[in-house]
């Protein structure tokens, strides 16, 4: 089962996360989710579990909870939506459109 975890201190790293869930069973994976350009914590990660029973107890047991001083959300992760790509060519189109009449 895919965990989501929410409002995270900044400071959890991977296995901080880890820690957090083997508690409750085997953690396949855990992983803190990074800015692409400052690499730096965006407060919320995943955790993956083989047990959806053992899953399932440490939602119920750390959604709430206090880690380093916030309140976690802890949620089963739902499938990511596909969003659509924006099109960086339509905004320089309208962009220099926009300057033709100058």
């Amino acid at each position: 089962m895919n965990i989501y975890v929410s409002n995270l201190s900044f400071n959890v790293q991977d296995e901080d996360l880890r820690e957090y869930f083997e508690e409750y069973g085997e953690v396949s994976s855990a992983k803190i989710i990074t800015d692409k350009f400052t690499s730096r914590s965006r407060g919320f990660g995943f955790v993956e579990m083989s047990d959806d029973a053992a899953a399932e107890k440490a939602i119920a047991e750390l959604h709430g909870a206090s880690v380093d001083g916030r309140t976690i959300s802890v949620t089963v992760a739902k499938p990511r939506e596909e969003r659509p790509r924006s099109n960086n060519n339509s905004r320089r189109s309208s962009y220099s459109n926009s300057n033709s009449r100058w």
